[in-house]
């Protein structure tokens, strides 16, 4: 249950019986009275600004409006105590008992507790990585995948039907260059010096093996060849093992795709065509001349005609170029058909993951899906910040194998798939991260990953030595659902099962602002009022969580552990990160 919500909807239920006893006017507009948290804790649990927001329509002070809403707020049984602050918020109390339902709920449910109808079904694509195959991920790919995978998690856990992509950018003159980069690395394996790379080529150890295989089936045959005989072959394979060293990447860090799309495959059927067509027909392609670029002097610039899309006709700054000189297709036409396949599929809400530099791209991306859709679809893009990684203070160096840059792959194997996971989303995608390898191995309170295992593993620990104590009581979380919880009333206790009863509500705000990075904040705040109630415990015997002499209040605070432990394995399953039964 979304807690904010069922009061918004009890409001809304005293604003018809209001109506009805003809206090307030008929047609009141409710959909921008909110009900959320009040900004301070202090305030109470819940708090409102219909008087402020309704006053007007009703023809009555904000105050004394408010007054007439807290009357009926304090006749519902689940409000303990209303006040009128300011201008005319109001601030709910709720009474305890209905905090002990919610503790319910989450054992009931289990992991699965902030599941959400929320999106109803709606078919949204999230496309992230899309790495070039020329080589293996990189650190700042994996963040990408990180923020694309567990946003896809939170938009199916809010209820939307998620398809996962991977566009593969497998055309263009990486691609030929790529190939002639295995071509060297085939003459080198038929016992040839190859020397240094050419400037443009790609020199990591990462081709050597795919380069052995195809010289053991092929034989010399490609040796001394003109390029045009073997380069298209030399393409596909070169993909084809750049891929399954991508796959292979992505699989040690947990993330899969539903759907691989070629760049290739999507120009040689026709696609671009199609799409600047539609465009051409409706006069949004045409030859024209643009100005030179900012802050060029007429003798840095030469005026050519091109085929441009009108981008500034759906606001982006200047028109855009589609045709190369050459007559290829501009990366930004390949693009534009790219997002109209996958609005054709049927996915009018699509969610980019891109890299930080490519923060220029984004105002002509969106221009061009409003005009390839024309306004059916909806593209956000979700900029991922450079990685800065260090090893107690000092940079990485860069890995060997691929020469250039230290590779996921590389991390993954250093501090294991959860950790990556953990603190990739610790900041907002569009904020720099430092991941230092020391600090996110250590067991201390400043690695959020061990601070939220932590309070996991300690749970656990605790409902261990209860089964110890009474190993004829079921302990588990569905059949604490029926204990006793009536006795949760210290304060410390109320905070733990208000921050569980706050998850749904997190899941729903997240999944709408496509704000993953909201559930790690959400995680520490559980795990930090959880080891609070744990030091209280320490201090004040009366507040341990087993009390060998108290059974009935034992079992009431192993529901209350099993809950947090149930909620933070739900915001871990968003991020595809494993609970930890203890910790070594």
């Amino acid at each position: 249950m979304n807690l904010f919500l069922y009061f918004k909807n009890e409001l809304t239920d005293i604003v018809k019986e209001l109506v009805q006893d003809e206090l307030l006017p008929e047609g009141l507009d409710l959909s921008r009275v909110s009900v959320e948290p009040p900004r301070d804790a202090s305030h109470g649990d819940v708090a409102t600004n219909a008087a402020m927001v309704l006053a007007k329509a009703t023809a009555m002070k904000p105050r004394d409006l408010a007054t007439l809403l807290a009357e009926r707020f304090m006749g519902l049984e689940d409000v303990r105590e209303v006040e009128i602050a300011g201008p005319g918020f109001i601030n709910l109390r709720i009474a305890d008992g209905f905090w002990h339902h919610r503790l319910r709920e989450v054992l009931r449910a289990g992991p699965a507790y902030g599941d959400s109808i929320m999106g109803a079904g709606a078919k949204v694509n999230v496309e992230y990585v899309s790495a070039n195959p020329t080589g293996p991920m990189h650190v700042g790919h994996g963040r990408g995948a990180v923020v694309g995978d567990a946003l896809a998690a939170l938009l199916d856990k809010a209820g939307y039907d998620v398809t996962r992509e991977y566009y593969i950018n497998d055309a263009g003159a990486q691609i030929d260059a790529l190939a002639r980069s295995l071509h060297l690395r085939y003459r080198e394996a038929l016992g040839e010096t190859i020397g240094d790379f050419p400037e443009g080529l790609y020199p990591g150890d990462y081709l050597i093996a795919p380069a052995k295989a195809l010289a053991g089936e092929i034989g010399y045959s490609a040796l001394n060849a003109v390029e045009s005989a073997w380069i298209e072959e030399f393409r596909v394979r070169a993909i084809d093992a750049m891929m399954a060293l991508i796959r292979d990447d992505l699989a040690a860090l947990g993330v899969t795709f539903d759907v691989f799309s070629s760049e290739r495959a999507l120009v040689r059927n026709g696609g671009v065509e199609s799409a600047l067509d539609d465009l051409r027909h409706r006069g949004l392609i045409y030859e024209g001349v643009l100005e030179p670029p900012k802050g060029k002097t007429p003798d840095d610039w030469e005026p050519r005609e091109q085929t441009l899309f009108r981008a500034t006709d759906f606001g982006d700054d200047v028109d855009r170029p589609v045709r190369k000189s050459d007559g290829t297709w501009t990366y930004f036409a390949t693009d534009m058909a790219y997002h109209l396949d996958k609005y054709r599929r049927g996915f009018a809400t699509m969610i980019d993951v891109w890299g930080a530099d490519h923060g220029g791209y984004v105002k002509r991306m969106k221009a061009a899906v409003k005009a390839l859709t024309e306004e059916g679809g909806a593209l956000d893009v979700k900029l991922c910040q450079m990685v800065n990684l260090l090893d107690d203070g000092q940079p990485v160096k860069m890995s060997k194998r691929a020469g250039t840059f230290v590779t996921l792959r590389d991390l993954v194997d250093r501090v294991g798939k959860d950790v990556v996971r953990f603190i990739m989303l610790t900041r907002k995608n569009d904020a720099h991260l430092d991941f230092d390898l020391a600090r996110v191995t250590e067991q201390s309170r400043d690695n959020p990953v061990f601070y939220v295992q932590y309070a996991h593993a300690r749970i656990r620990s605790v409902l261990r030595l209860a089964a110890d104590e009474w190993p004829d009581r079921d302990l588990s979380a569905r059949a604490l659902a029926d204990a006793d919880v009536s006795c949760l009333t210290d304060e410390a206790e109320l905070a733990l099962i208000k921050c569980m009863a706050a998850w749904p509500r997190l899941v729903e705000s997240a999944a709408e602002a496509h704000e993953p990075h909201r559930v790690a904040y959400y995680l520490d705040e559980l795990a930090t009022l959880f080891h609070a109630l744990w030091t209280k415990g320490k201090e004040d015997t009366t507040l341990r969580f087993i009390l060998p002499e108290d059974e009935r209040t034992t079992l009431a605070r192993m529901a209350l552990i099993q809950g947090v432990a149930a909620v933070i394995a739900s915001g871990l399953g968003v991020f595809g990160v494993t609970p930890v039964e203890e910790l070594r």
